[in-house]
């Protein structure tokens, strides 16, 4: 079982930048895939970001602007916003999934979920 916690929203005008984290406990998640999504008003929860072993999958549309990065030792991963724009708005959610192949970006493949955390951007 993991539990996961994000922090780091907050309100931010456009081309400022953010930095969220997502503390794991009960299970080191060295092994696990590491997600971001996230979901703005009236629409559905989207990929932003993800890393396995190492390698960092993007949404087309934060490559660029967003990156992810872990520190194993204190079980947490950022999400590193920059250049961001009145439509990144939204809760963004931490994900964890046990699986070590396989598709990256879709909600189902991830098993556990942060409570999210709201970023909103202003023009």
């Amino acid at each position: 079982q993991v539990q996961l916690g994000e922090s780091g929203g907050g309100s931010v005008q456009a081309g400022g930048s953010l930095r969220l984290s997502c503390a794991a406990s009960g299970r080191t998640f060295s092994s696990y895939t590491m997600g971001w999504f996230r979901q703005a008003p009236g629409k559905e929860r989207e990929f932003v970001i993800a890393i396995r072993n190492d390698v960092i999958y993007y949404a087309d549309s934060m490559k660029g602007r967003f990156t992810i990065s872990t520190n194993n030792v204190k079980n947490t991963v950022y999400l590193q916003m920059n250049s961001l724009k009145p439509e990144d708005t939204a809760v963004y959610y931490c994900a964890a999934s046990s699986n070590s192949y396989g598709a990256i970006r879709e909600r189902d493949r991830y098993q556990y979920w942060g409570q999210g955390t709201q970023v909103t951007v202003s023009s």
